[in-house]
């Protein structure tokens, strides 16, 4: 089974090759946003849990998102592997999802990362902000924090899957067939 995590900074292009690599190998693709809408709207116990949590201004705890993510291990026992953009965020998420995964005798194959610099993903959310209609990618000012707070958050992660083997970082600049190109020599090699 092909597990992944698909990392980047937001407009590093993972939502792109996300799809490339789905229709590729028939992977389902597990975003912890789209979980929580799901979960939300199918009024599932952790759904109900989660929708409280957010109402309140609450961050979701990593228990009920290592539970949403459970539910689609196990909701999709045959499936070809599973690609995770979004998550984890943290090496404690990180930690939480290899003890998930081994307790279905599964791991995480690769973690590739999406690089790129501060200025091109300033203009590429810019860009996306004018047809996507998210006020998140229409503040200059927003941006930049979000993309501070991810090297600083998120940043560690790829030190944690480092540490086992499992770590590639490719130029995430440039055509997205060459891109999706050198993400399949890594996975393919």
């Amino acid at each position: 089974m092909l597990n992944l995590v698909l990392f980047g900074p937001p407009g590093a292009g993972k939502g792109t090759q996300s799809a490339k690599l789905i229709e590729k190998y028939g992977l389902i693709h597990l975003s912890t946003g789209d979980l929580l809408r799901a979960e939300i709207t199918a009024g599932t116990s952790l759904g109900l849990e989660a929708k409280k949590l957010m109402d309140q201004g609450i961050l979701v705890p990593d228990s009920v998102v290592i539970g949403m993510i459970e539910n689609k291990l196990n909701e999709n026992k045959g499936a070809a592997g599973f690609i995770f953009d979004g998550f984890p965020r943290t090496v404690a998420q990180a930690e939480a999802l290899d003890t998930l995964l081994e307790g279905h005798q599964l791991s995480i194959k690769h973690m590739i990362s999406l690089e790129v610099n501060q200025e091109e993903l300033t203009q590429r959310l810019l860009e996306r902000g004018k047809t996507s209609g998210r006020p998140d990618d229409q503040n200059e000012e927003l941006i930049r924090k979000r993309v501070q707070e991810y090297g600083e958050k998120t940043a560690p992660v790829a030190g944690y899957y480092a540490s086992q083997g499992k770590f590639q970082g490719i130029n995430g600049i440039g055509e997205i067939e060459e891109i999706f190109g050198q993400i399949v020599r890594i996975i393919e090699g």
